[in-house]
């Protein structure tokens, strides 16, 4: 599935408000939600995602146009399981008692998404990338 470019960005946005919020509120509630978008995102692929479903609703209502352009949804939905394995671990970890290991964990991910919303970097989508890489690179091997 192809997704417009502007969607995961959207998304990035979202993601460090909230868990900027959680982080100062120090609230696992809103932490849990996070983690649940973060799911059901990297679970059930970028078409369930409730930020993504958002972005497509305020697309549609204030007639943002066509994508400049589009992207395989692959590395933004990695980068979304890579984000519930570090807010999970970070909920867990809070919710365990070792609040400093799991805000630790939580402003990782504040850092990355903040990265994304401010310069379209996407690290996850990075890490993704390199490693097709290497997947095709020993498969190319194995094969010679």
């Amino acid at each position: 599935m192809e997704i417009d470019v502007r969607g995961p960005r959207f998304s990035a946005a979202l993601t460090f408000l909230v868990l900027a919020a959680a982080f100062a509120a120090q609230s696992t509630v809103l932490l849990a939600v996070q983690v649940a978008v973060f799911a059901v995102s990297a679970l059930a692929g970028l078409r369930w995602s409730p930020y993504g479903n958002l972005f497509r609703l305020l697309k549609r209502r204030l007639d943002w146009g066509p994508p400049p352009a589009t992207e395989p949804e692959a590395g933004p939905r990695f980068s979304q399981l890579m984000g519930l394995l570090f807010t999970g671990a970070g909920l867990a970890a809070v919710l365990a008692g070792a609040s400093v290991l799991g805000w630790a964990l939580v402003l990782v991910v504040v850092a990355l998404s903040g990265l994304l919303a401010a310069t379209g970097l996407c690290v996850g989508c990075e890490m993704y990338a390199i490693g097709r890489r290497l997947v095709g690179g020993s498969r190319t091997e194995s094969r010679a």
